[in-house]
């Protein structure tokens, strides 16, 4: 009574095909100079906010302790605020900064891409 199991049978989805993107807009043009002042522009003014939240979020913390000089007599688990909250919560502060400026710079730099390349008109895109 030993039958033999069916032979495996290995299943795939239809074939993929790979669109390459052609160039609309060379990097040298004047049009191309325009896109990429562009990017250089919104790459630099996001800067330029990441900057301004890290300062108004951590750096102005030694100010507060200073014109409210009753926080810093807080002792919370027996460690004076000021070291809670400029050594322990500000490392959590400062990667939740630096996540959403690294995808914020990486949309930036997708946004321009798809705007200088695009599908050959001759093959469909796939998604």
């Amino acid at each position: 009574m030993s039958t033999e199991p069916p032979p495996r049978v290995r299943v795939t989805g239809p074939p993929r095909r790979r669109t390459v993107p052609r160039r609309l807009v060379d990097a040298e043009s004047p049009l191309g100079e325009i896109y990429l002042s562009s990017l250089l522009a919104e790459q630099g003014r996001l800067a330029l906010r990441v900057l301004l939240v890290l300062a108004l979020g951590v750096a102005s913390l030694p100010a507060v302790f200073f014109f409210a000089p009753d926080l810093a007599d807080l002792r919370p688990f027996g460690i004076p605020l000021a070291w809670l909250l400029l050594g322990v919560a500000v490392h959590p502060f400062l990667w939740v900064l630096g996540t959403w400026y690294v995808r914020s710079a990486e949309r930036n730099e997708r946004d321009f891409v798809d705007l200088v390349t695009a599908v050959s008109p001759t093959e469909p895109e796939k998604p």
